[in-house]
């Protein structure tokens, strides 16, 4: 064969090692870095910065008006994420002492402490290893759109800001019978978080700054500038009603802050569609790779067109299929391999349905380096799939295909002459059932990330949800 003929296979390793090692993020931190910190040696220190171990760690914001409940979120989120804690009260303890002394001397007269000095604070304070190496929650700050611009000025800029909202009368209503622990500095309330512990109910004292009117001059100030500072971090933020359990917070917040911002990296979709018989792979397969212009792969089109081609592959497939026996997985595989290396699935990318079909199948195809980046398990009830598949018949002139129930023939001529296929009778539609319901439990723990879609509904609301999925990342899974 003319070798300037033979297709182009492209390894598949190449854009798998890049999109798993973040090597586009990772040069687009770098480049942020460099613009920020305007190094003279620029070299020496994208150096230094790669010799840090994690650079992906989270960097939080939690904003929200007097008694929204920020203290409580933002120590929990800090716990969860096992990331510093930072208030701008135990900012100023741990500052320098001449700092420190400075600030509460302004404190005590009542003055507002100068942005320049609040950020001179938070850089110290961000270079010490807890926040380097684990990140960071930020709680209350900051309180205006000067402070927020000062910050992104010297490169301080959150992956995710939350602010809690709530309606002023409830606020107002928290802050009457808020009290805190003189001895802890704990937080408690007389109606939704009351102490056990007596010794601790003893103890409790109201909390100075909290009375009707002193609530109302805080949330002045506060409406005054949270507009501004929405604007400032609107592609990072994210508002949570805070008129609810605190359980029911965190855990809106929490979802939030395992996931990612969207990346400007190149990106090429690897998608596996996985399902039982008529679950509508082909369907969703097809409407993805019209709307994304993806390669759409049927591993069941490749023998097909293996065998028509007469390729040494589809010789050995055609051997088992003409005597009613299952091709061997080395058979298949061979034929994945060599059409999701060619130079157009590598380039735009592919949807997979019919592959894997078992726990061997898919770690294979991975070894062989075509490594999905999206799963979908398409879950429709087997009542629903024998319906649809054993009312289905197609008219043998025309080509067209219908459903007794959804879309009946319209003549009794087109109906009379209408041919079903012998693989949709019910006990061959069981038994595909059957053969899938076996494997789908170890295929589903190999891909951990693989997601659920409820497929017993409109194609059209199907591909509305799964598109819901491709186009966001997964969400983040930290160590706890």
């Amino acid at each position: 064969m003319d070798q300037t003929k033979r297709p182009l296979l492209i390894p598949p390793e190449f854009s798998t090692y890049a999109e798993e090692h973040g090597i586009f993020d990772m040069y687009m931190r770098l480049m942020e870095q460099l613009i920020v910190n305007k190094p003279s040696d620029p070299l020496a220190f994208l150096v230094e910065q790669l010799k840090k171990e994690n650079d992906d760690v989270p960097q939080v914001i939690i904003l929200g008006p007097p008694a929204s409940g920020k203290k409580s979120i933002s120590k929990l989120c800090a716990n969860k994420l096992r990331t510093a804690h930072l208030t701008t009260e135990n900012l100023i303890q741990e500052s320098e002492t001449d700092m420190k002394m400075k600030v509460m001397d302004l404190i005590k007269k009542k003055e507002p402490v100068p942005t320049d000095v609040w950020v001179q604070i938070l850089t110290e304070r961000l270079k010490l290893m807890d926040c380097v190496k684990k990140g960071y929650v930020l709680e209350g700050f900051p309180q205006t759109r000067e402070q927020a611009l000062a910050l992104q000025s010297v490169g301080i800029h959150p992956k995710h800001c939350v602010i809690l909202d709530a309606p002023d009368t409830v606020l107002i209503e928290r802050a009457q019978g808020r009290r805190v622990d003189p001895k802890t500095g704990d937080i408690y309330h007389t109606t939704f978080d009351w102490p056990p512990n007596a010794e601790i109910q003893t103890r409790l004292e109201e909390t100075p700054g909290y009375t009707e009117e002193d609530m109302v001059n805080k949330l002045i100030e506060y409406h005054r500038h949270i507009d501004d500072i929405e604007e400032c971090y609107k592609k990072v933020i994210k508002k949570v009603n805070a008129d609810q359990p605190k359980a029911d917070v965190f855990s809106q917040v929490y979802s939030f802050l395992c996931g990612q911002p969207r990346s400007n990296a190149p990106h090429t979709p690897r998608i596996v569609l996985l399902g039982p018989t008529g679950s509508g792979k082909g369907v969703q397969a097809a409407l993805l790779a019209n709307k994304y212009n993806i390669v759409n792969v049927s591993s069941g089109s490749l023998v097909k067109q293996a065998i028509a081609d007469d390729t040494k592959s589809g010789q050995a497939a055609k051997a088992y299929i003409e005597k009613s026996m299952m091709v061997p997985d080395n058979i298949i595989l061979n034929i994945m391999r060599e059409r999701l290396a060619q130079l157009d699935c590598i380039s735009r990318g592919w949807v997979l349905h019919g592959y894997p079909r078992t726990r061997e199948q898919a770690e294979a195809l991975a070894k062989d380096g075509f490594v999905p980046n999206r799963v979908f398990f398409l879950d429709v009830p087997n009542d629903s799939v024998i319906e649809r598949l054993t009312l289905r018949a197609t008219d043998p002139i025309t080509g067209e295909r219908y459903h007794m129930l959804y879309n009946p023939p319209r003549t009794q001529e087109i109906k009379e002459r209408l041919k079903k296929h012998p693989k949709d009778g019910e006990d061959a539609v069981r038994q595909r059932l059957a053969e899938y319901s076996a494997y789908v439990e170890e295929i589903a723990d190999y891909y951990t990330d693989g997601q659920h879609v409820n497929a017993d509904q409109d194609p059209h609301t199907v591909f509305e949800c799964i598109e819901s999925m491709i186009v966001n990342p997964l969400p983040k899974r930290f160590s706890t």
